[in-house]
């Protein structure tokens, strides 16, 4: 097979620069274009800056037909706008979006592997998860599935700074997330909307609360979930329950002790910690936002989409310390 030949809009971002590094390490994957209108003429690796010496790409400030896949790594709204109004692509190249733009979009192919992994195959139009969603949905789906969601879900879930972005802000500045912790968009986070499509799509006729409190952390990178809700099982029918459902999904792992951030960050990896409190089953989901919540899945969304085997590029290392 010829390599797959791979496109990035705006790739100056973090998540443009993670598929870059990503990309450029995919035995059958080759950039064609790194596109920013920003940093346009600029070599890659002055914006990118660990990866001087991977590669002499220059940013551009357009994009080519001469690809087969076009990843959008742009803010909200911009997605649409972009496809709407500039871009002029082939019908049959592969679009796979990292905004929200297109989740709840029927056009579009949910990304999340883990639940539609055979209509990605070979699909060509992809909204790409979201990181909060992605962490929370891997820790709750396999109750869906086995329409065990009866009561509310309580969530928590702290991300760090990298998920808001490279824009700045008032609350993305070192000096204001440095050793701080502050909750937004409690109960009403955009990602919500997602999350219920995923768990009627297992589970129709769910109705139950999900009551999530989205935190900011002192950290870069990396997404700590944890939830609870009532289930009438023991902790070894649960396990079960998860270890069926995720059989077979190679990023997805059910650990028998507690979890942190640091195992999954720099990897593509979920790994999902079960402990049962009287009736209350709690669930601790670990990923890195950048990754799995990100890029990562793009290129995991990438190799189903082309009949390549899932992992392939993706063998990641993590660093404990």
């Amino acid at each position: 097979m010829t390599k797959i030949k791979a496109g990035i809009a705006g790739a100056a971002g973090y998540t443009g620069g993670e598929l870059v590094r990503l990309l450029l390490l995919h035995p059958k994957a080759e950039i064609v274009f790194a596109q920013s209108k920003s940093q346009a003429g600029k070599f890659v690796y002055e914006v990118h800056t660990d990866l001087i010496g991977d590669t002499n790409l220059k940013f551009s400030d357009h994009i080519s037909n001469d690809i087969d896949v076009l990843f959008l790594c742009m803010g909200h709204g911009e997605s649409k706008k972009f496809l709407l109004e500039e871009a002029r692509l082939s019908a049959d190249i592969c679009i796979i979006d990292l905004s929200q733009d297109f989740r709840l979009d029927k056009q579009y192919i949910y990304g999340l592997p883990e639940l539609n992994r055979e209509k990605i195959k070979g699909h060509r139009r992809i909204a790409n998860p979201g990181c909060f969603a992605t962490c929370i949905q891997l820790g709750i789906l396999p109750l869906a599935d086995k329409h065990l969601i009866e009561n509310e879900v309580h969530i928590h879930a702290t991300t760090g700074s990298t998920g808001a972005g490279q824009g700045l802000a008032a609350t993305s500045h070192f000096s204001w997330r440095s050793n701080n912790l502050s909750i937004y968009k409690a109960f009403d986070h955009q990602h919500l909307a997602e999350i219920g499509q995923s768990l009627k799509q297992l589970q129709p006729n769910i109705d139950t609360a999900l009551n999530f409190i989205p935190a900011r952390g002192s950290f870069t990178r990396g997404i700590f979930a944890s939830m609870y809700t009532d289930v009438k099982l023991s902790l070894e029918e649960a396990k079960a329950i998860y270890s069926a459902y995720y059989k077979g999904h190679p990023f997805v792992h059910i650990s028998d002790s507690l979890t942190d951030v640091k195992q999954v960050v720099n990897t593509n990896k979920c790994i999902l910690y079960l402990e049962k409190h009287g009736d209350k089953l709690l669930i601790t989901s670990v990923l890195d936002n950048l990754l799995k919540g990100a890029s990562g899945q793009a290129v995991q969304n990438m190799n189903l989409a082309f009949g390549l085997e899932e992992t392939m590029g993706l063998k990641l290392k993590g660093s404990a310390f």
